[in-house]
């Protein structure tokens, strides 16, 4: 049974830099095998993360400055590959690539089209290896939403655990996958560090409450957060995903204007802080978990993790815990992605995207040489063991 070293590359919602990750997969009958090797943030240049929020809605993007933004993020993208080289002390196989989401497109409860940017042809250009990327869209186009693909790994990897769980992320959307329910499902709750982020760079021009400290500081103002609680994507029906193109500085600047009253920074902080928590809580609640594992950059945040177990009876861990490293794993689950792609099986779960039948996603950017696919696996991976990520 080979080892295959993949280097898994992803920027999130919050734009903040492309998280990159190195592991060895192998797959031993039906258990796939993840041993990780290390993952890193290369933050994107202070220029490139500013015109990136700036294409976002309600922002105006042109084909000129959609090209420009794809070519410089996949130069960054190759950058954040070269580190991931390191990590893997120089060798790998192939590199997976879910880009930079700059557009999810949904209408009427339903994903009509999804862009990532990040020109892959540029990763396989610095490194020589072949590329997975542009994950998304064969799930769209399948009927699913794209979106959350963590709950991929979520349900391999939390299998054997008691049920119902859920693995939970927060990035600048939260998005939640439930394993060992009635069926399998995965999807977004609503913002994470999204509004967060946005009025923390506001009060501060910095975009981050670090620590939570300004939202400790300041009181919830249930006006707002009553505002905020009526917008009717927490009432619809999963699966579902959103993004920024939502919940955004029109949509905060929208609830802000309907109360009134000026808001304080740090009461307008510890409200979005409340938000994010209470619209998490409600959805783990309503799947029945019995234990939720969270992941992601909010996990940082004590004042929102101390909110999330306040409202929830279940227990509230951080992956880490049981040994897949937070700020990591969705960089590793796109390590995950690549390495399904390669060896010919299905990289989406349809109950949790919605998509009509399992799909093999992605397209591949040939390296340096000729490609040369493993055959098939014969088995469709059910379960994942994480290894010790001690051994080369």
């Amino acid at each position: 049974m080979q080892w295959w070293r993949v280097l898994g590359l992803i920027s999130g919602t919050s734009m903040d830099g492309v998280d990159v990750a190195a592991a060895e997969l192998r797959l031993d009958g039906d258990v796939l095998d993840l041993r990780p090797l290390g993952s890193t943030t290369v933050a994107y240049p202070p220029d490139l993360h500013r015109d990136l929020l700036a294409a976002l809605p309600p922002g105006e993007c042109s084909a000129a400055e959609l090209c420009r933004l794809d070519t410089l993020v996949g130069q960054h993208f190759a950058a954040a590959a070269k580190a991931g080289l390191e990590l893997a002390d120089g060798r790998a196989h192939l590199v997976a690539s879910l880009g930079q989401t700059l557009y999810h497109w949904v209408e009427d409860g339903k994903a009509r089209g999804t862009l990532q940017i990040g020109q892959p042809a540029w990763i396989a250009e610095a490194t020589g290896l072949p590329v997975v990327s542009d994950l998304r869209a064969r799930d769209v186009a399948a009927g699913g939403h794209g979106a959350p693909l963590a709950g991929v790994l979520d349900a391999l990897w939390l299998a054997d655990e008691p049920g119902p769980g859920v693995a939970l992320n927060i990035g600048g959307i939260a998005n939640i996958t439930v394993v060992g329910g009635e069926r399998p499902l995965a999807y977004d709750t609503g913002p994470g560090n999204a509004l967060i982020d946005l009025a923390a760079a506001r009060i501060t021009g910095r975009p981050q409450d670090t620590d939570g400290a300004i939202a400790a500081s300041g009181t919830v103002r249930t006006d707002l957060l009553d505002v905020l609680l009526a917008d009717e994507y927490y009432r619809l029906a999963p699966p579902k995903s959103t993004g920024k193109e939502r919940f955004n500085a029109e949509h905060l600047d929208r609830a802000l204007a309907r109360i009134g009253t000026e808001v304080d920074g740090a009461d307008l902080l510890a409200t979005l802080t409340e938000l994010t928590a209470r619209t998490v809580a409600d959805a783990c609640r309503a799947e029945g978990a019995v234990r939720v594992v969270a992941s992601g950059g909010g996990v940082h945040n004590p004042v929102l993790l101390a909110a999330l177990r306040r409202l929830l009876d279940a227990p509230v861990l951080v992956s880490d815990e049981l040994g897949l490293p937070s700020d990591g794993k969705e960089a590793l689950l796109t390590a995950l992605l690549g390495f399904l792609t390669w060896h010919g099986t299905y990289g989406n779960t349809p109950g949790t995207t919605g998509a009509a039948g399992p799909r093999l996603l992605g397209s591949i950017t040939p390296g340096a040489g000729p490609l040369r696919l493993p055959a098939p696996a014969v088995h469709q991976p059910s379960r994942l063991r994480v290894q010790p990520g001690d051994t080369a």
